[in-house]
């Protein structure tokens, strides 16, 4: 009988090509789905809840996938944490409804983005934050991101190549704030993300907490639908997808 499970991961991302699967490259899909053809003997699909792209981190990525077994959700639980790499884990693995879909049934999802503003750079935990030297602004910062939330078209936030059917979508939150005196998170919570959208957002923040433009010029970039008048893509490694609601 086909049994659908469900899987909470957490990765890190530095060493892969994102989420998907390729054909030349390890990506975190490939490296879970060979674990469970040596677990299963079948060739199983894992479906992400989103595909995060190469250098990207995730504390709470959700998948699932299907197979005909009698394997209880420990086994895969315990037998997928044996197989894999060190830098992917799974937290939790769990029965669930065989209709459930971790990305289409996806509600809201959290990303964090990590920036380390400082003069010198981190030698631990470098892979996990872009470095800015110079101080930000953080009221500057905290005033564009509050121009963020809501529902608006971001296609001036999309990166191309994104599949999608509308660039509208819904920001419940977006938020600055600062861990400790060198660590400034961003936090954003949507019901869906463009490709590149949050470090495309990123990377404009961290233009008006140089001081180099406005949050007036961050809804006029919001309102104009051009990426060419929105600031430089933020770096992968900062970036890392904390939870999916659904």
């Amino acid at each position: 009988m086909n049994t659908n499970f469900k899987l909470i991961i957490e990765y890190d991302g530095t060493a892969y090509n994102g989420w998907q699967r390729q054909k030349n490259g390890r990506t975190i899909q490939g490296e879970i789905e060979k674990a469970l053809l040596v677990m299963t003997g079948r060739s199983l699909t894992l479906t992400g809840a989103g595909r995060t792209d190469a250098g990207v981190h995730a504390l709470g990525q959700v998948a699932n996938f299907i197979c005909d077994t009698r394997l209880e959700p420990e086994a895969f639980y315990n037998g997928l944490n044996s197989l894999l790499p060190g830098d992917i884990v799974i937290k939790e693995c769990a029965q669930v409804h065989e209709k459930f879909h971790s990305r289409y049934d996806a509600k809201r999802k959290i990303y964090n983005y990590r920036i380390l503003n400082r003069a010198v750079p981190a030698a631990v935990g470098r892979d996990y934050g872009w470095h800015i030297r110079k101080p930000l602004l953080l009221e500057a910062m905290q005033a564009s991101a509050s121009c963020i939330a809501g529902t608006h078209d971001f296609k001036a936030f999309e990166g191309t190549g994104s599949p999608r059917k509308s660039t509208v979508r819904t920001v419940f939150r977006a938020e600055i704030h600062k861990n400790n005196e060198d660590l400034v998170i961003f936090e954003i919570e949507a019901d869906g993300f463009l490709r590149f959208m949050v470090r495309n957002i990123v990377g404009t923040l961290v233009c008006a907490g140089l001081g180099k433009i406005s949050s007036g010029d961050v809804k006029e970039i919001l309102g104009s639908k051009d990426r060419s008048k929105a600031c430089a893509t933020a770096p992968a490694h900062g970036l890392f997808l904390m939870e999916v609601k659904y």
